[in-house]
């Protein structure tokens, strides 16, 4: 990815706002860049749209949205805002834990209101480090049939997405002014776009093991959970800009994934009462504190890998995900009548297992407390017939980015705007902090979705200057 003079170059067409990615970031800045009256063109690497957003649960927190108030869930921007400070131990900054949170509940009923995305709240289980149920997802509960409705709400109002072209080159001048884009096609073929301004949704690093190895060197051999195109363009672009980076450290995890089959578990089946162990059958963490640090902690066991541990009861909530039912299908989820059955399917020692199963049901009795920290109050006990996967950590996505300020424009080293630069997504250092340990549930869309749509706002003005 390079940065050259815009000096004398000549420009093949010109989009007033171009977008770089179409996860929902982009998207979100498309909606909102020609609501503001601007003409915008959307670039994607991919011949469909997919990236990030299609490989997650498609879930959004917000606070205070009448589907909460629908479902009786009293909950306000302030609270949101205090959790994900929590969790991220105070390192955001604060300025931008309030917008993303005070953001969040008008972002879900503009998507529902406008482009009639049918969202609803996740209202039977609850999310590690949320103090109430604010996750807003549409009916599959899937990413893909988000991506797929922002994707169909942005053709609708006639913003072209530019498929199967990469953008490879900023032209920008000497005070860091970009005017355009050279995109490639897999055909070899290429063209320069002129812009106004330029919106950077082009999400993480994650896909490029160079920077991972250089910024989170204990996910350097995790299994990579997400997009390919996902190789830090947006920090390399920024930094040739001067641009500040932040939080690289960052990133979400996620300790359960099917193993070997590549399907995300949903973290429901360990909060509603189930529990992971080891291959001698042991709980090893603290499973309550978050999927998110649950990943490096499963990837220390020997081979990496770990079994979830629930019952029929809870995988008949998880069914509501459609990557749940598709593990099913694919055979991921086992099922035994005893618990000597189900240690004999996955090849673990009875006497380890049943061991496990006594301490958990002791701590749900409140007749002894966990050595390891959690809390197991009002979690029911699990009842036959039990179910089991076998899992792995993973590295979905990273947390650090280039440094935006509320309007979701990139800033220099100094703390000054550059001219016409922004970012959201992937792209953008995110509230998570540091450590995987920082990621609350959802923080990834969530700055997605509410910076995307200030981008595409700020990019909308920025362009008649």
């Amino acid at each position: 990815m390079s940065v050259v003079d815009a000096a004398g170059r000549a420009f093949t067409s010109e989009a007033p706002v171009l977008i770089v990615g179409a996860g929902a970031a982009g998207l979100c800045a498309a909606l909102a860049a020609h609501e503001a009256g601007a003409e915008c063109v959307v670039l994607e690497r991919d011949a469909v749209p997919h990236g990030s957003t299609a490989l997650s649960a498609g879930l959004i927190p917000a606070a205070g949205t009448r589907f909460q108030r629908e479902r009786g869930v009293v909950d306000e921007p302030s609270l949101f805002a205090r959790d994900i400070l929590h969790k991220a131990k105070d390192e955001p900054p604060r300025e931008m834990v309030d917008l993303v949170a005070q953001g969040a509940a008008p972002l879900i009923e503009w998507l529902a209101d406008t482009y009639g995305l049918c969202f609803s709240v996740v209202d039977d289980f609850d999310y590690p480090g949320h103090s109430v149920r604010r996750m807003h997802g549409l009916p599959s509960r899937s990413g893909a049939e988000l991506l797929d409705r922002l994707r169909r709400a942005v053709e609708h109002v006639d913003v072209p997405i530019l498929t199967s072209a990469t953008a490879t080159t900023l032209f920008a001048e000497a005070n860091g002014r970009v005017r355009g884009v050279a995109l490639e096609r897999p055909n070899g073929s290429s063209e320069a776009i002129a812009c106004k301004a330029l919106v950077l949704a082009c999400s993480g690093f994650g896909a490029n093991r160079e920077l991972v190895a250089r910024h989170i060197p204990e996910m350097a051999n995790a299994t990579y959970f997400g997009h390919a195109g996902n190789r830090g363009d947006a920090v390399a672009w920024g930094e040739k800009l001067g641009a500040k980076l932040a939080f690289m450290s960052g990133f979400q995890g996620h300790g359960s994934v099917a193993h070997p089959h590549g399907i995300l578990i949903t973290w429901a089946v360990i909060t509603e009462g189930g529990f992971q162990v080891d291959a001698q059958g042991r709980r090893f963490a603290n499973e309550g504190s978050g999927y998110s640090e649950q990943a490096e902690a499963v990837l220390g066991n020997v081979q990496g890998t770990a079994f979830d541990i629930f019952d029929e009861r809870i995988a008949g909530i998880a069914r509501q995900f459609e990557d749940f039912r598709n593990a099913e299908a694919a055979g991921a989820v086992i099922s035994a009548a005893t618990i000597r059955e189900l240690a004999t399917r996955l090849a673990l020692p009875h006497s380890g297992l049943a061991r496990t199963f006594e301490q958990v049901s002791a701590m749900k009795r409140g007749l002894i407390g966990d050595p390891l920290g959690r809390s197991f109050s009002g979690s029911p006990e699990l009842t036959a017939p039990f179910k089991a996967v076998k899992v792995t950590g993973a590295l979905f996505h990273t947390q650090g980015g280039l440094v935006v300020n509320r309007e979701a424009r990139v800033l220099k080293v100094d703390g000054s705007p550059l001219p016409n630069l922004l970012a959201a997504g992937g792209a953008a250092a995110g509230v998570s902090g540091s450590t995987a340990a920082g990621y609350l549930s959802g923080n990834g869309l969530l700055t997605a979705t509410v910076l995307g749509r200030r981008a595409g706002q700020q990019a909308a003005r920025l362009q008649r200057v």
